[in-house]
């Protein structure tokens, strides 16, 4: 299989699974450091109890996006694979494409609510 071999626009398949990787790390190092600037706000139970269904958002939002990047690289690794030696030119089925795209729009790039320091 060709890691370097390009999946869509200028995007290979060993590109996918480096933003897969780069995107893990830098949502980690964003919730601990969003944890770090709340921990000071939090002055009673009240004050948690406002502070985590935020962190819960954004933490479903981060891991749903990196689930739908996840699935693409299944989708076009089963594909490199199955044409791997087929001299039709194209990676993708048909079928593939389609659940390609429909991972594609199901991923929506959403900003945390922000938090009124006042």
């Amino acid at each position: 299989m060709d890691f370097n071999q390009v999946i869509f626009k200028d995007k290979t398949f060993s590109s996918l699974l480096e933003d897969i990787y780069k995107n893990a790390n830098r949502k980690e190092k964003e919730i601990k450091s969003l944890i770090d600037q709340l921990k000071p706000m939090i002055q009673e139970p009240g004050d948690a109890m406002m502070l985590v269904p935020l962190l819960k958002e954004y933490m479903e939002i981060a891991v749903k996006n990196d689930e739908a990047l996840i699935k693409m690289a299944g989708i076009v690794q089963r594909a490199m694979t199955n044409t791997q030696g087929e001299g039709d030119g194209g990676i993708l089925s048909e079928r593939d494409k389609e659940l390609l795209f429909q991972e594609i729009s199901g991923v929506k790039i959403e900003e945390p609510k922000q938090l009124n320091n006042g």
